[in-house]
Order: C-alpha cells, then sequence, then structure tokens
C-alpha cells in the first residue's frame, strides 16, 4: 500500500491509503522523491477541478522507476527520471496542426494517480514522449520543475518578442517568475507586477529590470506606461496571475500595435470586458495560449540542465505528504514559491 492525495470537495484533501500501481504495457511506476506545490494545486484546493471528484492531485515530480510494463526498453529499475503530467496523441486534427495543448486527449494521457503519492503510474504517451532520464548532477527538485517551466516556454514562444523590446509580467507566481527569466534571456526589458516582495526581489534576481508593487499605485496600467517611452505602453504584456481584472490591466498597458498574452487560467464562465478602441484603432493583439507542447517539454528539460533556473529559487520548504494542506496553503499565502513533499526512504 501507498499513501497519496484525494480532492474531495473545495477545502477537503485527503491523505489516503492505495494499491501501488501495477504497470501495463508501455506504462512505468516511479517511486516518487519529491512533488512540488503549484497555483494549479491552490485553485484546485480552493474550488475544484474539471473532475469529478473523489480524484488524485498533484503533477509535478520525480523520482526512481519502480517497475516497467510489457514492452518498455528505454526505461528500467532504478532509472533516475522526471515525467511531464501530460501528453499528446499526435494522430488528432489540432496535433496534426502542431496545436498539441489542444489535444483531446491531454486529460486522459495525464498521470492516473497524481504526483501527490509514493507511487505513480506514468501512462504509455508519456513514457514515449515526455519522459526522460536525469542526469547524476541534477537534483530531484530541480528536475521537478520540469512542467512549469515548459509552460511558460511555450507561452513566451508566442510572443513576439524582439531584441531591446519592453515586456511586462503581471502576477510574480513561479509560472510568472519563469515568463520573466524567459524574456529576460530572449532579450527583453522586462518589467514585473506583483504586490507581494518577496516575489518581486526575486523577480529581480531572474531579469526584471523595474518592479511595481501594485499595492503602491492607483492605476498599475499607467505606472507600467510611465516606464516607457513617451509613455506609449509596452510592446508586451503577458498576464500570468489568473484573475480577470489582471487580464484587463494588461490589455490596457500594451502599446498600440502591442500584443497580450493571457496564460493564467481563471474559473469557467468568467468574462472580460475588452475596449474595441484598443482592438480596432489601437491594433493590439490579444491571445491566450494554454499549457504545453512535447517540443517545448524538450526545450525545458534541456534547460534546467543548463540551471538556466535553479530549484533553489523557486522551493523554499519541505514537508512530508501527510502535511500537503499546509504546504498548499503557505503556497497560496505568497510566502514561498513553492514547497516541496519529499518521500521518506521505506
Amino acid at each position: 500500500m501507498m499513501k497519496k492525495v484525494s480532492f474531495y470537495a473545495p477545502e477537503d484533501i485527503r491523505v489516503e491509503e492505495a494499491p501501488v500501481p501495477v504497470p501495463g504495457p508501455g506504462e512505468v511506476v516511479v517511486k516518487n522523491k519529491v512533488t512540488l506545490t503549484c497555483g494549479t494545486d491552490v485553485k484546485t484546493y480552493k474550488r475544484g477541478y474539471r473532475y469529478e471528484p473523489p480524484f488524485s492531485m498533484g503533477h509535478e515530480a520525480s523520482g526512481i522507476v519502480e517497475a516497467v510494463g510489457e514492452g518498455v526498453t528505454k526505461f528500467k529499475k532504478g532509472d533516475r527520471v522526471v515525467a511531464h503530467n501530460s501528453a499528446p496523441c499526435g494522430k488528432c486534427y489540432y496535433c496534426k496542426k502542431g496545436l498539441q495543448s489542444m489535444c483531446p486527449d491531454l486529460i486522459q494521457n495525464q498521470f492516473k494517480n497524481g504526483a501527490y503519492a509514493q507511487y505513480q503510474l506514468i501512462p504509455k504517451p508519456i513514457v514515449e514522449q515526455n519522459m526522460f532520464h536525469m542526469p547524476d548532477s541534477m537534483s530531484y527538485k530541480q528536475a521537478a520543475l520540469l512542467e512549469p517551466l515548459s509552460c511558460a516556454l511555450y507561452g513566451t514562444a508566442n510572443v513576439p518578442i524582439e531584441l531591446g523590446d519592453t515586456v511586462c509580467v503581471n502576477g510574480c507566481g513561479p509560472i510568472g517568475l519563469m515568463f520573466i527569466r524567459m524574456c529576460y534571456l530572449r532579450g527583453a526589458r522586462v518589467i514585473a507586477c506583483d504586490l507581494s516582495d518577496v516575489r518581486l526581489n526575486l523577480a529581480k534576481k531572474l531579469g526584471a529590470q523595474e518592479v511595481i508593487n501594485i499595492k503602491d499605485v492607483e492605476d498599475q496600467a499607467q505606472a507600467v506606461k510611465d516606464l516607457t517611452e513617451d509613455g506609449r505602453g509596452v510592446d508586451a504584456a503577458i498576464e500570468a496571475a489568473g484573475i480577470p481584472e489582471v487580464w484587463s490591466i494588461a490589455m490596457n498597458m500594451a502599446r498600440p500595435g502591442g500584443f497580450v498574452l493571457c496564460f493564467g487560467g481563471t474559473k469557467k464562465g468568467l468574462t472580460v470586458p475588452v475596449d474595441t478602441t484598443k482592438l480596432h484603432y489601437e491594433q493590439i493583439t490579444i491571445k491566450g495560449v494554454f499549457h504545453t507542447t512535447p517540443v517545448h517539454v524538450n526545450a525545458a528539460f534541456e534547460m534546467l540542465k543548463m540551471n538556466a533556473i535553479s530549484a533553489d529559487d523557486f522551493v523554499q520548504n519541505e514537508y512530508q505528504i501527510e502535511d500537503i494542506e499546509k504546504a498548499i496553503l503557505e503556497h497560496a499565502s505568497g510566502a514561498v514559491i513553492k514547497n516541496a513533499i519529499v518521500y521518506p526512504e521505506d
């Protein structure tokens, strides 16, 4: 038997006993060493997710191969590995169009018993596309950053950034901080907005040249525009907070002809007002981007090997699985960027 975390209702998550999974053909069972908290976990804890409860939680983990199913030749028991939480089918209309993040099979091909568990079952599509051997020099915490970094890479790849452009990242949670780092590495001048000095200080370390604590300004969009030449606005505004009001603010800080990326997920059914003048006369482009693709998962793994970002900056505290609620609530408070659930040896 093993311990795992299940969601039953908003603010009702439970650590339960469950059978250790057995791999089927093409599948792999991983004994987790580390699972990281995530903003999606916070949203799930507060309001639920797309699955019918009870369901397993967690999607950022790394560990050691415990068992492999029939036909698996790339991995063996004892290998240190990290797996992304999903994989597309590669065959549907969207995959053939290069829109793998829209693949209908993404949910089906996710971790089958969640990553907040002593053992997790990795489905065949993930084993084939999005699972990697960790180099000896890579820590389990570093490897577990694979999923959020791949999302930030995919999001950044959709933003038309040229050398010297000014980009504002709104929201300095884990994903927002990774956006800051990626935009900086692409040669942009980065402005960061958040209400946490802890996160804004890290934003500066990761490459933000200017930071704005939104508690200190009356008009966030205007405060950002005041930092641009002639007050025209930023070349690109990135929304990484998952708050509808911030989507609107991001649209109002973009220059004429600028670009707005909406990446932070919001509750289903919410709407955002858009000034049609911004779309028509000012010709701004607004684009929503979700999740990631195998190309960006592979790129993220290479960047983690190069230490383009470091777990030392992103992961603050360690907890046992029994303290999962405390770990998620501390993440939600903004006192930390991420927490790690660690699993002791049997």
